[in-house]
């Protein structure tokens, strides 16, 4: 284990025996730091359920094609915590980060703080030494309580797709949800919301109206309207642009290209530059792992998808519907997430289930509880006591033409690794 891994199991070790959704614990430290999150470049703040990674991956990718230096804060991790800070366009090195986590430990001395709170003042602190043109800010969890949510301005809060998540601390309603999410919205800056449930979307234009903010809202302002093989068609203010379509799978990564897209043509109205063609480059360029990602390309076709909500699973059935695939699935999930119902929403676009734990999570569901599950809901099912042992008992005695690998960002990376 090297000082870096013994650094992060340290900070671990700070959680609070309580957690109460406050920004109290991350203020005291950035005060003792010197305020950092107060003087970071021009920031763009997105908050949601689902596509906030994709969607901060188009936009700081075409901000990359277009010439911009771009600071990003990005989690969970998939195979390294390094990959949560983006320095300058780059990953930052085992050696800064361990310098500046260091750094920022001495000055906590010892206090009770969440791991995401303490990386979270660290990206500050890092982001306000290191010029930059933008800043990307992707919440952790829900909005108004979120850690990145000390900032005390932004240029621009994007909501992208809300649904049922982390329930226990944001609520059981979507009303709710959205009201949490709604938390990142700064005086003065526009919101930019993506395609959204009908409940969601009243909720955001009631908002809008309660504090006289500026919205562009997906149906109303902007929409795809057309997809086809190679493009997607977005029509916006009257008129059709057409840009190339992502390398990421799934169709719901259109709508969150499309979202990038009006993020940066409301960037271009501010005086800042944006060609079409580093639109275009941009979008059909980026990259963004763990989410149906292929790991293999035949003999089985394995796929790797971190979703972990129903709305994930929602969009996994649709994906496998339009690729006419039936799949074996190995899952491993968190115990606050709701299994059954993810379950219930792909058990007829299934062969079945192979159940495992994730490696190394005390808060995995037991093979056990998903076999229970999949028992009620009629879906076959195989206990496994790890991801090689299920892959091999698939490809020897079930021979599925494809195998998709989900329930967790915690397994893909696991398995990122082990790949």
């Amino acid at each position: 284990m090297n000082e870096l891994e013994i650094l992060l199991q340290d900070l671990e070790k700070l959680h609070p025996k309580y957690i109460d959704l406050s920004l109290h614990r991350i203020n005291r430290l950035l005060k003792k730091l010197g305020n950092p999150h107060l003087n970071i470049p021009k920031t763009i703040h997105i908050a949601g359920t689902n596509g906030k990674g994709s969607t901060l991956s188009f936009i700081k990718n075409i901000m990359y094609k277009q010439g911009y230096s771009v600071h990003a804060y990005i989690s969970p991790h998939l195979k390294r915590i390094n990959e949560r800070f983006i320095i300058t366009n780059k990953v930052i090195t085992n050696k800064k980060l361990l310098k500046t986590l260091k750094y920022v430990a001495k000055i906590n001395k010892n206090q009770p703080i969440t791991f995401f709170e303490i990386t979270t003042a660290a990206a500050f602190y890092l982001f306000s030494n290191n010029p930059a043109d933008f800043c990307v800010l992707e919440t952790g969890l829900g909005g108004k309580y979120d850690a990145t949510n000390v900032i005390k301005k932004n240029l621009i809060s994007v909501i992208t797709p809300i649904g049922f998540d982390h329930k226990e601390y944001l609520g059981n309603s979507l009303k709710k949800i959205t009201s949490e999410k709604l938390g990142i919205v700064k005086k003065g800056s526009i919101i930019i919301s993506s395609k959204q449930k009908e409940i969601v979307k009243k909720e955001i234009i009631k908002f809008t109206k309660k504090n006289n903010s500026n919205l562009i809202l997906y149906g109303k302002d902007w929409k795809v309207a057309n997809i086809s093989k190679k493009r997607f068609y977005l029509e916006g203010n009257k008129k059709i642009s057409i840009f190339n379509n992502p390398k990421l799978l799934g169709e719901h990564q259109i709508y969150n290209a499309s979202t990038a897209i009006i993020v940066v043509n409301y960037l271009k109205k501010k005086g800042y530059k944006f060609s079409k063609q580093k639109i275009n480059s941009g979008i059909s360029n980026a990259l963004w792992p763990g989410r149906l990602e292929i790991i293999r390309k035949k003999n089985p076709l394995i796929i790797i998808d971190g979703s972990h909500n129903v709305d994930g699973a929602e969009t996994l059935k649709k994906f496998l519907i339009q690729s006419n695939y039936k799949p074996w699935i190995i899952i491993g999930m968190l115990n606050t997430k709701d299994i059954f119902n993810y379950l219930k929403t792909i058990k007829k676009n299934i062969d079945g289930i192979a159940a495992v734990e994730i490696p190394g999570e005390k808060n995995s569901i037991s093979k056990e509880k998903i076999a229970k599950y999949c028992s009620k809901l009629k879906i076959k099912c195989l206990k496994q006591t790890s991801v090689e042992k299920a892959l091999v008992k698939l490809a020897n005695t079930y021979k599925p033409r494809q195998i998709i690998i989900t329930g967790s960002l915690y397994l893909a990376g696991k398995l990122k690794k082990l790949n």
